[in-house]
């Protein structure tokens, strides 16, 4: 099984908020799939919280964990066609979009995802 991992798996992965983080970290030692668009989530929210330097390691440890998917023109497009489609964060869309494109199932707990129609295969990490 493919896994694709959207900010809020990763970021509750760094708190160490269970069960997610447990999950995330199994995940990391198969080199899951994640979106450049939410690893980018991810730094700026470390950013505020921790600063660049704490930022800059959280970036490239995951570089190093994660395979990370480009964003093509035709994967904006498949994530701006879901966004326009379901109300929800263009974030959520990207990872939707990449788990998607990946045959993958996205590891979450974000309520915009996981508490509506499904539109991939999704594990509630909450």
């Amino acid at each position: 099984m493919t896994v694709c991992l959207d900010s809020w798996a990763v970021l509750r992965w760094l708190e160490g908020t269970e069960p997610a983080a447990s999950r995330v970290e199994e995940a990391l030692d198969r080199q899951p799939v994640m979106s450049w668009m939410n690893l980018g989530e991810v730094y700026y929210v470390v950013y505020r919280a921790a600063g660049e330097p704490r930022a800059d390691e959280v970036a490239r440890d995951l570089q190093a964990r994660v395979a990370l998917d480009t964003t093509s023109p035709g994967r904006i497009i498949e994530a701006a066609t879901i966004k326009a489609l379901h109300p929800m964060a263009f974030g959520d869309a990207f990872a939707i979009a990449t788990t998607l494109a990946h045959d993958a199932v996205l590891f979450t707990g974000d309520p915009e995802i996981v508490d509506r129609e499904r539109l991939c295969a999704v594990e509630d990490l909450r």
